[in-house]
């Protein structure tokens, strides 16, 4: 049995405001390294035989402070094994723009409902069926190379995290939008000859503060559903690119932007 840690990386300063997508340069910011150092601490205790991560430069920080976390004979050794396959999802021009703006695009609700269906636009746009299968089949190479009594680490982005996740189920690319993958979040999924076990998903470490109404949502609550646009039709759409989780709820601007109406910047 190879167990699979997936892990997304921390917050950026653009988190959940923009599509940062394959943008160069965005790093983790002071909260990001804070997640990380945390989600560091958490994982030290358990064997890595490798370390998988995305090219983009907020995954391999992630990475690399889970790395400085072990003891020297329990992985600090290691060094991070960029795999673009679990890189971002290629969102074309919609790469770099405010999810405010996006969530006015035609091809929106697409993502939310069929993302199945969904290319995004631009020369360099690609599918959400090709982003699920090139990850899918990077996670199951290196099952295969690391054998059946590995344990090791991925760090992705959330999109990629949620397809992996749906695979795993056998659900549909469809239902990936039903997941959550919030930033430093720990997923794991055990894989057998016969079939994956999730075992862990979207786990950030222990606090309730995300399941607690947000005192706006109180005070809409009689609202919402009223005006046919406030209730079910926000709440329920993904989070594109993954979002910015409870985490960065410091203040009404900060990773609430979208939060259960689109937000995204995984």
């Amino acid at each position: 049995m190879t167990t699979v840690l997936l892990v997304r990386h921390g917050l950026t300063a653009t988190t959940g405001q923009v599509l940062t997508g394959w943008t160069p340069g965005v790093g983790l910011d002071e909260r990001g390294r804070r997640q990380a150092s945390a989600l560091a601490a958490r994982l030290a205790p358990v064997p890595l035989a490798a370390v998988v991560t995305s090219p983009l430069d907020r995954c391999r920080q992630t990475a690399e402070a889970i790395i400085a976390a072990r003891d020297p004979g329990n992985g600090q050794h290691l060094r991070a094994s960029v795999d673009d396959r679990v890189g971002e999802c290629h969102y074309g021009d919609w790469t770099g723009k405010p999810l405010k703006e996006l969530a006015k695009d035609p091809l929106w609700p697409v993502v939310q409902v069929h993302p199945s269906a969904v290319r995004f636009p631009g020369a360099d746009g690609e599918s959400m069926l090709d982003m699920q299968h090139r990850a899918v089949t990077a996670v199951r190479e290196w099952n295969g190379r690391l054998g059946a009594n590995a344990t090791y680490l991925v760090c992705s982005h959330g999109d990629v995290i949620k397809a992996i996740v749906a695979d795993s189920l056998g659900l549909h690319l469809d239902q990936c939008q039903r997941i959550l993958a919030d930033p430093c979040s720990l997923t794991v999924i055990r894989y057998t000859p016969l079939r994956p076990f999730l075992l862990r998903l979207n786990d950030v470490g222990g606090a309730v503060d995300d399941l607690l109404p947000r005192p706006e949502e109180a005070k809409q609550d009689g609202q919402a559903g009223q005006d046919g646009q406030g209730g079910l039709e926000s709440e329920s759409d993904a989070v594109i690119g993954g979002g910015a989780g409870a985490a960065a709820s410091e203040t009404a601007s900060d990773a609430l932007v979208g939060d259960g109406a689109g937000g995204a910047g995984g």
